[in-house]
């Protein structure tokens, strides 16, 4: 759908300061229709690479690739994307239907279709009660929802949002991610960058991983998740005062009953027959496992080696 092909960006201040390298020799493709995680570090590129996407700013080498799913060029793509900035300004002195018909009148929509559209996604985004008020009265998570209903109202095919959890309570954060699922799950590709990995790790299929200004990762959540699958395992067992011949990594108490023991591969098994000839009871057993949270400093590490 979207594709870098050798982006490089280089911010020039002034003769005394060295340049800064924002993005090197960057390639990354978003497929169509899928949901797509941008992680990285303060100063990684995420912003600068959304921008380069949308033409804010040019890249010095490379170029953007527009699939036929954004009709093929630039200027076809822009009426098919819908984009949330991390820090989007709102006309302070307008009411909630006015700002959204605004910025629905910019795509070219009619005033019949906007009044549709904003009847249909302010109740999902849970704005509809606050639409007759002035912005300068909206809450930084209110502001956020409006945002993102500006963004969907033309029915992009591909939405590319900039930090758009930030500002939520947690019920916000869980309400917004159900309506990115329900985007993707009806044919939209989602492209969003985010500080927590967490959210990412929930939602994504697939990931992107900037590390100061170079591509660290591009692919599926699940096989970067099978690449970094630890070398150890997690045995559950009840509590226990027996001391065991099998060496283990760790042992952790989860609760007064129960005890999780964290052995190596090769020990794994020399663990299951001691536990069996003791006759303690194996409650569980598992690989232990990285978050994804884990692997992205792992790799942001070896990257910047």
């Amino acid at each position: 759908m979207l594709r870098f092909e050798n982006i490089t960006k280089v911010f020039k201040t002034d003769i005394l300061t060295a340049p800064v390298v924002a993005l090197e020799s960057v390639n990354l493709h978003i497929k169509s229709q899928s949901m797509v995680g941008f992680l990285g570090a303060n100063g990684a590129g995420k912003t600068t690479s959304m921008k380069i996407m949308l033409d804010f700013i040019r890249a010095d080498q490379g170029s953007v690739v527009y699939g036929a799913e954004l009709g093929g060029n630039l200027k076809n793509a822009l009426s098919k994307i819908g984009f949330l900035p991390e820090r989007p300004y709102f006309y302070p002195h307008l009411k909630g239907h006015e700002f959204v018909s605004f910025m629905g009148e910019l795509q070219g929509l009619s005033k019949t279709t906007i009044k549709e559209r904003a009847k249909l996604w302010a109740p999902k985004l849970r704005i509809d009660h606050a639409l007759d008020r002035y912005l300068r009265t909206y809450s930084k998570g209110m502001l956020q929802r409006l945002g993102f209903l500006t963004v969907v109202i033309h029915e992009p095919t591909l939405i590319i949002l900039d930090e758009p959890l930030s500002g939520l309570d947690p019920v916000g954060r869980q309400e917004l991610k159900a309506i990115m699922r329900e985007l993707h799950a009806s044919g939209k590709t989602v492209f969003f960058s985010s500080h927590v990995v967490p959210d990412v790790e929930e939602i994504c299929s697939e990931v992107v991983f900037l590390s100061s200004g170079k591509l660290a990762y591009q692919g599926s959540v699940d096989k970067l998740m099978r690449e970094n699958v630890g070398q150890t395992f997690w045995v559950k067992t009840p509590a226990t005062d027996k001391i065991l011949r099998t060496p283990f990594v760790a042992k952790e108490k989860l609760s007064d009953e129960i005890v999780r023991w964290e052995v190596s591969q090769q020990d794994q098994e020399n663990l299951l027959r001691e536990l069996l000839d003791s006759r303690i009871p194996i409650l569980g057993m598992e690989q232990s496992r990285k978050s994804l949270e884990e692997v992205f400093y792992q790799i942001k590490g070896k990257v910047a080696l």
